[in-house]
């Protein structure tokens, strides 16, 4: 699967975090930095590896980068591995999202995908009530549900959510912008991965969110690999 890999980070003096220029909520007793780490910890466990960042600190006044590894741990970007540093404690109940988080990728990494799917599915849902479907953090906890669907299978699954996942960064990104192609092209790829039974019902949501996102001409030819599988059915 396609996975985003570097992203800029800035805090600002009075503790406001933004990821690519995206600003994120950081609830109170929070550190912003912990806030980056359980954001792209979702991304790198889906990927299944590290993602690159380059922290702007208005606070202390640093910059520095760091990798945050699938594992949830975190690592300096330009120095050999380290061992990883505790995460403040955050001002949360006992068994935290984070936490959560972490057990279903260990689940995930272990292919026990009926506990990982439970799991994120509760996050999932949590992240929705709290902050809304298309927040940032609930967009990325839906790709790492849809990164277990297509691991684990479920394809038809895992093509639903990535071709709604594509179409909600385009609404909060606006055009042109990585999440939203790499989403659409994880929606394409899973629909490839499908019977023809299966595929036919989903191809026109594909298509349409194919066209919609990004200019016709760029998915032109991923359109006309469909369109060819299609005709399979009447050849």
């Amino acid at each position: 699967m396609n996975t985003s890999s570097r992203y800029q980070v800035h805090i600002s003096r009075d503790g406001q975090l933004y990821l690519d220029n995206e600003p994120h909520v950081v609830p109170d007793g929070v550190d912003p930095s912990q806030v980056v780490v359980q954001v792209l910890h979702i991304e790198a466990a889906g990927s299944g590896q590290p993602v690159l960042v380059q922290v702007q600190d208005e606070r202390t006044a640093s910059r520095f980068g760091m990798q945050v590894m699938p594992d949830g741990t975190t690592q300096a970007a330009e120095t050999p591995p380290a061992a990883p540093q505790p995460a403040p404690l955050p001002a949360q109940p006992p068994i935290s999202l984070f936490d959560r988080l972490a057990a279903a990728q260990a689940a995930g990494r272990a292919h026990d995908f009926d506990s990982a799917i439970a799991a994120a599915d509760d996050i999932l849902q949590q992240l929705t009530a709290e902050q809304g479907e298309t927040a940032s953090a609930t967009l990325e906890a839906a790709q790492f549900r849809a990164d277990l669907a297509y691991l684990s299978g479920e394809f038809a699954f895992a093509t639903v959510s990535w071709t709604w996942i594509a179409l909600a960064w385009f609404d909060r990104l606006g055009p042109g912008k990585r999440r939203t192609q790499i989403a659409a092209q994880n929606a394409a790829q899973a629909w490839m991965h499908l019977p023809l039974h299966e595929a036919g019902p989903l191809a026109s949501d594909l298509v349409n969110m194919l066209t919609e996102v990004t200019a016709p001409e760029k998915t032109a030819t991923i359109r006309a690999q469909i369109a060819d599988r299609l005709g399979q059915r009447t050849n």
